[in-house]
This record gives C-alpha cells, sequence and structure tokens, in this order.
C-alpha cells in the first residue's frame, strides 16, 4: 500500500521530526507541500512548550502531520498526554521502546509509527502494536544505528507484516525510487529538508550544507553508545580525539552540551553540532520545500519507468 493512501497526503513522504528544527510552523509547511510534517518534540523541554508547537501547526495546515517523540526526553511521558490530549494523528518514536505509551494511543485513535535500526526492534514494537516502522540507515543524520539502508529496509520488510518506511540517505528520486524496490510503501526525509526556504535553521547552517561535500560527515559518540553523523568541523575533530584517547562519557558531553542548539539558532558551524545525513554533498541550492518533495516524487516516479524500460523494452 502506498504511504499516501496510509496517511491521507498527498505525497509517500514524511518530513523527519528533527529536534530543535522542526516547529509547528516547518511542520505544516511540510504537510501544506504535501509530505506528512512532523513535529520534533525532541529538543522541548515540556508537554507545554509542545502543545503550544501542535496548535500553531494546526492553525497553519488543515493537511495532516503529525509528533515525533524522543523517548528519551525526560517530558516523555507528559509530551505523550499532550499529543492524546491535542487529537494528534500519527506519533513517530525515536530513542527508546514505545511500548508503554502504544495502548493509550491506540484507544485514541492514534498510528504509530516508531523508527528502528535493526530488526529485532521492528519486531519487538510492532508486536507492541506499532501500526507501521520507519527503518532508518546510518546514513542518516544525527543519532545513528549501524546498519545500511540498503541492508537494513528489506530485512525489516521482510521481518515484519506492517508497511515499511525508508530513511537514510535519500535526497533525490533516484534514492527514492531504491526505497521502495526496497520493500518500503514510502520515505522519510530530512537533510534535503534543511536546505529548504522554510527550515528554521540558520542561514550559516544551511550555507555549510551547500558546500559540503560527499565525505564530509562523521559519526561521533560510538565509543560511549551514542553515535551521531554530523558534519565534520572543530568540536566532531575534538570530540572523535578525545574518543581516541578514552575520554569519559561526562567529559564527551561536556563538548556537545547544547551544540545542536548553537548550530541551529546561533550558526555556529564550528564547535556546534551540526547534524546531518550523508546526502548533504547533494544539497546545492535553497528552494522551497514544495518544490523539493514534489521533485523527489517526480523524479522517483521516473526513475522507477526507467528502470522498467531498460529490464522489459
Amino acid at each position: 500500500m502506498n504511504l499516501a493512501d496510509i496517511l491521507g497526503t498527498e505525497l509517500p513522504i514524511i518530513q523527519g521530526g528533527m529536534a530543535n528544527i522542526a516547529t509547528g510552523e516547518f511542520a505544516a509547511a511540510c504537510s501544506n507541500a504535501g509530505a506528512l510534517g512532523l513535529i520534533g518534540a525532541g529538543g522541548m523541554r515540556s508537554g507545554e512548550e509542545l502543545r503550544g508547537h501542535i496548535r500553531r501547526c494546526r492553525a497553519l495546515t488543515d493537511k495532516p502531520f503529525g509528533v515525533n517523540l524522543m523517548l528519551m526526553n525526560p517530558a516523555a511521558d507528559e509530551q505523550a498526554k499532550v499529543v492524546i490530549e491535542e487529537g494528534v494523528r500519527v506519533v513517530t518514536t525515536g530513542a527508546g521502546n514505545p511500548g508503554k505509551y502504544i495502548p493509550a494511543f491506540k484507544a485514541a485513535g492514534i498510528r504509530v509509527i516508531p523508527v528502528v535500526a535493526a530488526v529485532a526492534f521492528a519486531q519487538r514494537f510492532v508486536r507492541a502494536g506499532a501500526d507501521a516502522v520507519i527503518a532508518e540507515g546510518t546514513e542518516s543524520g544525527g543519532h545513528v544505528g549501524e546498519m545500511t539502508t540498503m541492508a537494513l529496509v528489506p530485512q525489516v520488510a521482510d521481518a515484519v507484516d506492517v508497511p515499511i518506511i525508508a530513511a537514510g540517505g535519500i535526497a533525490d528520486g533516484r534514492q527514492f525510487a531504491a526505497a521502495l524496490s526496497l520493500g518500503a510503501c514510502g520515505v522519510q526525509v530530512g537533510t534535503c529538508l534543511l536546505a529548504s526556504e522554510e527550515c528554521p535553521i540558520h542561514v550559516r547552517y544551511k550555507e555549510a550544507l551547500l558546500r559540503a561535500r560527499d565525505s564530509d560527515t562523521t559519526v561521533t559518540g560510538r565509543s560511549v553508545g551514542g553515535p551521531v553523523r554530523v558534519l565534520k568541523n572543530k568540536m566532531a575533530r575534538q570530540y572523535l580525539a578525545l574518543e581516541q584517547q578514552g575520554a569519559s562519557l561526562e567529559e564527551l558531553e561536556k563538548l556537545t552540551l547544547g551544540g545542536l542548539r548553537r548550530a541551529v539558532f546561533d550558526g555556529d558551524v564550528e564547535t556546534g553540532s551540526v547534524m546531518t545525513g550523508q546526502v548533504a554533498g547533494m544539497l546545492h541550492e535553497i528552494r522551497p520545500v514544495r518544490e523539493i518533495l514534489t521533485q523527489l516524487y517526480a523524479d522517483g516516479l521516473a526513475a522507477l519507468e526507467r528502470t522498467d524500460r531498460a529490464w522489459h523494452g
């Protein structure tokens, strides 16, 4: 089944719920452009802060939208209650097991779609009642797993009997077509939307992404079990050097404390945490979010047609 049919959207695309970036306003812009916009609760400190974003989003769009809950957030319990109270229809989750929330979400008619980085997590969450899963490869920005999208998506698709959404390393139509060929019913994208006019990140963050080449990201935090993909900069190099020296979690956290907020709001692209996926090297200009999404979809269909012609004449 096509993801657009499942979600009631124009396009089979979900906007990634990026912490500190996916505001109510940005989610509304993505929903109005045809995708499922997501409000990222990960950087929000309370349920009431999330409630404000939900209400702003609802005031700006009459299209479907959802909320991404980062379950390691100390405010996650409070935010989950707000999601129900505000009548949100779709919740995606990350950084934890959503099992304890699923019964209440399902009772409220909320569709639950966890992000997974391995087959075992997909199976566990589906047993708990997840309606679909987002299989996200290590190519993505921010917190990552170890498996690539190419390896992960088909194995998840074979292991569970719910719709699969592919994420990680998807920025153009060729990658969209590949995701569908691997067994996905749609895609979730994040990095390519950072280069949109509507994205609220600082202009220096966007400029850093436009300068990025194919090999300009790295993964920090593997030594402490918290891998995060970021753009290579002064902070990333210092972090990796400390990891090689066997630094403690406390020392490493001190280096990155508030780093994403500094990059997003202040434009600190040297000592801030500039989270981005490996497709950053494919970003070349700032465009309206609708143009990015519609071209992604149209080029994806064209790529599938070319493939079909190449094989069948």
